[in-house]
C-alpha cells in the first residue's frame, strides 16, 4: 500500500495544480467521497487535511506530478507499507512518517480526550 507524506519541516499540503487533478481525476473516477470534499470544504487547507493518505488518486496525483503536487514548503512522499497495515501519520513540526497503529490505554481521570 502506499501512502503520501512531507518529508520535510513544514507540514503537509499540496499544491493549486495538486488540488486541481485531484478534483479532475475524483469526477473523472466518480470517486463521490472526495467529490464530497470538493463540494463541502473551501478552503484547500480543509481538503488537503481530509483526504486519507493512502487514496489511490491523491498517490496517482503525487506520481504524476512529482515535485509540482508540493504544496508551500511541502516535499510529498510516497512510503511503501504492507498491504492492510493500520497504519498512523505522525510527525514533528511539520516532518512525518508513517507507523503502525497500536493500541493505547489511559486511566480515565488522566485521558487527554
Amino acid at each position: 500500500m502506499k501512502v503520501v507524506i512531507n518529508a520535510r519541516h513544514s507540514g503537509f499540503s499540496l499544491s493549486d495544480e495538486a488540488l486541481r487533478r485531484l478534483k479532475e481525476l475524483a469526477i473523472q473516477e466518480e470517486d463521490k467521497c472526495l467529490l464530497k470534499l470538493f463540494n463541502f470544504n473551501r478552503y484547500s487547507y480543509e481538503i488537503e487535511q481530509s483526504i486519507p493518505r493512502n487514496h489511490p488518486l491523491l498517490v496517482r496525483v503525487v506520481e504524476e506530478l512529482g515535485e509540482k503536487a508540493n504544496g508551500y514548503l511541502a516535499n510529498l512522499r510516497i512510503v511503501n507499507i504492507p498491504d492492510g497495515t493500520e497504519f498512523v501519520i505522525e510527525e514533528e513540526d511539520g516532518f512525518e512518517w508513517v507507523a503502525e497503529e497500536h493500541r493505547k490505554w489511559y486511566p480515565e481521570e488522566e485521558n487527554p480526550f
